[in-house]
């Protein structure tokens, strides 16, 4: 199968974004909050924006699986209603590090965690209100050839290799000195 670079570029007032909003390398992930290989490059992630500071972006899209991970697509609807009242970072992390836990009353538990407003919170759940957006980015991953998270682009070229700490930093410092020598 042919690697597809990211067919739906970042747009800052739609994506979820960790990080300098501005900064000159974007790490695009596509992932699924029960997806355990997710939880391990979330670590790794971070270690990145702590290392690259302002030279780095994260962007999470969901993919969740619902298939293999049957409480995924609700976890996302949620991440999406915490967005809506500016926390959605905030449950994103709880989330991962709950992965076995994300039953709606899980959910609902994790809103009042992270001070949610519960009412338009679990209304959002009830109704499934944010099962469109989610939907959207699942059709970008499908654009862009994605079939199982995580999955990685870089400055909208797909990542094909490892996500560890080292292979992932390798790859940002050569998208951004590839920045610098373009300019």
């Amino acid at each position: 199968m042919e690697l597809v670079d990211l067919a739906t570029d970042v747009d800052p007032r739609r994506d979820h974004i960790r990080g300098a909003r501005d900064a000159p390398v974007t790490l695009v992930e596509y992932g699924d909050f029960q997806c355990p290989p997710c939880r391990q490059a979330d670590g790794v992630v971070r270690e990145l924006l702590q290392v690259f500071g302002d030279d780095l972006r994260l962007v999470w899209r969901h993919l969740p699986s619902p298939h293999f991970h049957p409480d995924a697509r609700l976890a996302a609807e949620a991440a999406e209603a915490a967005a809506v009242q500016g926390a959605f970072w905030e449950l994103h992390d709880t989330l991962l590090a709950h992965q076995q836990e994300l039953r709606p009353l899980d959910l609902v538990r994790y809103a009042k965690d992270v001070e949610l407003d519960l009412e338009p919170f679990r209304e959002a759940l009830t109704r499934h209100r944010y099962a469109g957006r989610v939907a959207e980015d699942i059709a970008t991953a499908e654009a862009s050839g994605v079939t199982g998270t995580p999955t990685f682009f870089i400055n909208g070229k797909r990542h094909d290799g490892a996500y560890d700490i080292d292979t992932l930093a390798s790859a940002l410092r050569d998208a951004g000195a590839q920045l610098r020598e373009s300019r």
